[in-house]
């Protein structure tokens, strides 16, 4: 598969032209503008004072100095096109770029300042107001003129602090005008305008983030196979295409795919594409002083290893740098072993102090200047943090980039107070390969978390650097939408815009009259995907027999699935290749996968119990297997003429350790012979086994009045024929669904409490089968005496479940507050304190604090239970704490890092949790459990007051009944 060229701006010099001649094919579709505030852009008749963008289909020229930056012209050559696009639907094939002025006497004048004639003209005349854009770094200013020049009446005036400040401003306007950043990479339409304008006032921004970035990493098979389907290599026409979407969202920064690939070996024009076009690429945190780890393959002599072979890597680091005198990029300094490992067991800091020492001399040695003027990083990822806490030193001016663990939780931060030259920037990931296991095919990260962790390292002065390890690019369109936009301006990201960003998302890519539903969808799989990353998945996820948990799942995955499908069917057909790739494939790819491991785990334990239905669910495993294929089929096929081959390609099914499996796997399933005739068998909620056959008497779990309401109890054949039954409640209060079947069927249990007796009492429930044999259920119902205050969770099933969100009062302290924030954990919304700067204190009396009120059935001993987001000690200063009362008894402070092993890190991340617990003695009767600030950073989800082991689930007992 090719892509098709198309021109990419003729007046650039032969050199760009070459570049640039092959691009993205425009997508020949449809946009929407949007009128938002000074120099907004706005659809359908202009105002006198606006300025006409389109008019009656005629677009304004947009008008360059030649002599301007080649980034500058080949965006603007963009600008022309994605106006043509918006008001003609396509690009002419006519050359367009080379008009002037139009027959209304109206441009956009777009250039740097120092670079372009006109606007320098109108800055000394004072015409142009760039107060706080010249002299910064990136800034823009977007400003209607009269009369900027000889034979133009009124121009809508672009200017630049530097060539990517012109550029922002260029690609801010096309976005305004409804050009998506992804109308290329995802197919989205671009809506037609035949009239658009801008209106009066003047817009200036900068970004607040240096450096502002993508990674693309772990990019074999999918991206790997697209690549070279597409462009034949990661060559600078792919380079190129993906320059354009990080420019269009406003980013400046790339690590370039590593997978036994090298940036500057592919291609030579891969650099000189990233210099003209204004993206800085640099090499990863284990690829020090500007070389890939494959050209050590490729080129080095020796080990790497600095003890014994420090001349030859000196020598290889040299040729790194050299090369640097033609591109910009902040050079990263140290050493980690050889393919992303540690460089020993120990932590040398000595040696690596060393190597520093080397690393910048030879920087001086080649540029002839100072190592400070050209700009470092030293990446503190892994093993490297250990230097930094064991006090080695680094130059003021390096920079100093933080690091996830990985699977989104911030390791460390600035300490208050603490400042260098080079400043400090943050490596996130929304991709990763390695333990507890790779997470590569789908989007599993909740915007809320990667906001909620940003905000913490942006309000602890990690300002200079954001990168996030992207995997394949595709497909994870939202979160890096998401990410580049808070980098832009972390101050303008607050919570309220945050909540609101992917419903803007999805208005931008499909228009205003599905957003909500879409991005219902959006917020939903991704909520489902961050319980359990999807390799993470197995038949022993969630419980079959425990709180109908698993049902559930399958639920919650079932009405996604049909909103998918109805919203997929009320779209416009020119919007349904962006649909399939953006909402509908995650959507129901991810629920069929949940499906599959669920029925595999099904066929287990049916085949257990002895029930047929086991060979059922078998045939259920393998269609969900084949779906899952297909559902890879349609994307790499169907949607947009088959576009995305290979984009699908990764596996994610049966992984048997951290590693992925060289292909998808059909779990191993079970089989079922039928006994001859009617064979009934019998199985309760809550219990794994069957009867007849298994120990002992099946009873239900214990019914309590402000418990759940109904049980169940399953009927099965275990023969050849369907199995005739009836059944009998043993006492009037018992209340069955139905009281005679045939076949599988399931029967609700439920209690008619305003004639069941006080306190306790006990039934049973009689099954006859068709060998006339009875099994007698046992049933136990529990109607305390009480009246629950309004608003108090009561126990019952012997817990109390809490959302955290759910509090009954948040009480606030002098400098910090309580926030709940929306789609932010495993099953509802997340509490946490703000801000996260905020000093520690001492719990009690006054102190800030969450209230729940309760109602407990009896006196003793009992459990909390406080489930939190896995959030490191991103402080190091010995843990993140909180503490827990109930009733008037002194807190009790909880650490949520005195148990640091890896093991218990897998754990946590693996299930996108941690629970910690403590023990309390309390009071029958109402009673107020208390959630105590010491620390900011926790992040609490959920609370259950235990009073022994609860029934194994993955997230837990459903919230308890609340007072009304």
């Amino acid at each position: 598969m090719s892509i098709c060229p198309i021109s990419r701006g003729l007046v650039l010099p032969a050199l760009l032209a070459l570049l640039f001649l092959t691009g993205p094919v425009a997508a020949q579709h449809p946009v929407r503008g949007v009128c938002d505030g000074p120099a907004g852009v706005c659809a359908g008749s202009p105002p006198v004072s606006a300025f006409p963008l389109i008019v009656s289909g005629e677009p304004t020229v947009v008008r360059t100095d030649p002599g301007d930056y080649p980034g500058l012209l080949r965006a603007a050559q963009d600008l022309r096109d994605d106006l043509d696009r918006v008001s003609r639907g396509e690009i002419p094939v006519e050359i367009t770029n080379l008009r002037r002025v139009d027959g209304r006497g109206m441009a956009v004048i777009a250039g740097v300042l120092g670079r372009n004639h006109d606007i320098d003209r109108l800055v000394e005349e004072g015409r142009l107001d760039v107060s706080g854009v010249a002299g910064e770094w990136e800034a823009y200013v977007q400003q209607v003129v009269d009369n900027p020049a000889p034979g133009i009446d009124r121009a809508l005036v672009i200017a630049g602090s530097d060539m990517r400040g012109a550029i922002f401003g260029i690609y801010d306007l096309s976005e305004r005008m409804g050009v998506s950043p992804w109308y290329w990479w995802a197919d989205v339409p671009i809506e037609r305008r035949s009239d658009l304008y801008v209106t009066e006032g003047r817009r200036a921004e900068r970004p607040h983030v240096r450096y502002r970035g993508i990674f693309l990493n772990n990019e074999n098979p999918a991206l790997l196979g697209w690549v070279n389907e597409t462009y034949g290599g990661f060559n600078h026409r792919f380079y190129g295409d993906v320059f354009e979407l990080i420019l269009r969202l406003r980013g400046n920064y790339l690590w370039s795919a590593m997978w036994g690939k090298a940036f500057y070996d592919e291609d030579a024009l891969n650099p000189i594409t990233a210099e003209a076009m204004g993206v800085v690429v640099g090499t990863t945190h284990h690829e020090p002083m500007l070389r890939a780890h494959i050209e050590w393959e490729r080129y080095g002599t020796g080990e790497w290893n600095y003890r014994t072979n420090a001349d030859n890597l000196q020598r290889f680091w040299r040729e790194g740098i050299t090369r640097l005198a033609r591109h910009q990029t902040p050079v990263v300094l140290g050493m980690r072993g050889d393919g992303d490992e540690a460089m020993s067991d120990e932590t040398e800091v000595e040696l690596m102090e060393r190597i520093v020492a080397d690393q910048r001399a030879i920087i001086e040695e080649v540029t002839g200047r100072p190592a400070s003027e050209t700009p470092q990083m030293w990446a503190l990822y892994k093993e490297v943090l250990d230097y930094y806490d064991e006090g080695m030193q680094m130059p003021d001016d390096v920079m100093i980039l933080f690091a996830n663990d990985n699977w989104g939780n911030i390791r460390r931060v600035p300490q208050p107070g603490e400042e260098r030259a080079g400043g400090f920037g943050m490596y996130y990931h929304f991709d990763y390969v390695g333990g507890p296991r790779n997470y590569k095919w789908i989007n599993t990260t909740q915007i809320a978390r990667t906001w909620e962790q940003m905000n913490i390292a942006w309000e602890f002065g990690a300002d200079q650097l954001w990168l996030v390890n992207v995997g394949d690019l595709k497909p994870m369109e939202l979160p890096i939408s998401h990410f580049l936009t808070h980098a832009w301006n972390p101050e303008a990201m607050t919570q309220d815009v945050m909540e609101g960003f992917t419903r803007g998302w999805a208005a931008q890519q499909f228009g205003e009259d599905h957003a909500d539903d879409i991005a219902a969808l959006l917020t939903g799989y991704t909520n489902y995907n961050s319980r359990r990353k999807p390799e993470m998945v197995g038949p022993d996820t969630y419980s079959l027999v425990n709180f109908d948990e698993a049902e559930r799942i399958l639920a919650e995955w079932d009405a996604l699935a049909e909103l998918a499908d109805a919203v997929r069917e009320r779209l416009d057909p020119e919007y349904h290749d962006a649909f399939v790739q953006l909402v509908w494939y995650p959507v129901i790819a991810a629920g069929n996968l949940n499906r599959l491991h669920i029925e595999t785990a099904r066929n287990r334990l049916y085949a257990a119990q002895g029930r047929v239905a086991a060979n059922a669910s078998a045939d259920a495993v393998r269609e969900a297997f084949e779906r899952s294929h297909e559902l890879d089929r349609i994307y790499e096929e169907d949607v947009a003429d088959g576009r995305w081959v290979h984009m699908m390609a990764q596996t994610r099914i049966s992984y048997t350790y951290w590693q992925q499996p060289e292909e998808d796997i059909l779990p191993d399933l079970e089989s079922v012979t039928p006994a001859r005739g009617a064979v009934l068998g019998i199985a309760v909620e809550g219990d794994e086994r069957a009867w007849p056959g298994a120990d002992g008497t099946p009873a239900l779990p214990v019914f309590y009045r402000y418990g759940r309401q109904t049980r169940h109890i399953d009927l099965f054949d275990r023969g050849i024929s369907p199995a005739r039954y009836t059944l009998a409640a043993g006492a009037p209060w018992v209340r069955l669904s139905q009281t005679q079947g045939r076949g599988d069927g399931r029967v609700a249990v439920s209690i008619d409490w305003d004639s069941a007796p006080e306190d306790e009492a006990s039934a049973v429930i009689s099954v006859t089968g068709p060998d006339r044999n009875v099994i007698e259920i046992e049933v136990r119902a529990v109607n305390p005496a009480i009246m629950p205050a309004e608003g108090a969770f009561v126990e019952a099933d012997g817990f109390v479940a809490m959302e955290a969100a759910h509090f009954a009062r948040a009480i606030d302290g002098e400098s910090v507050e309580w926030r709940t924030v929306p789609n932010l954990g495993r099953t509802l919304s997340s509490v946490t304190l703000f801000p996260p700067t905020a000093e520690a204190v001492t719990p009690g009396g006054e102190s800030p604090r969450l209230e729940y009120d309760i109602h407990l059935l009896e006196a003793g001993e009992v459990e909390v239970q406080v489930t939190l987001s896995p959030t490191l000690d991103f402080r190091g200063l010995g843990g993140l704490r909180y503490a827990v009362s109930i009733g008037d008894e002194v807190p009790q402070i909880i650490n949520m890092h005195l148990d640091d092993s890896d093991a218990t890190w897998e754990r946590n991340v693996g299930n996108n949790s941690v629970v910690h617990t403590s023990r309390h003695t309390v009071e029958a009767g109402p009673q107020v459990l208390r959630i105590w600030m010491v620390d900011t950073g926790p992040v609490f989800q959920r609370i259950v007051i235990a009073r022994g082991q609860l029934p194994q689930t993955y997230l837990g007992p459903p919230e308890s009944w609340r007072g009304r």
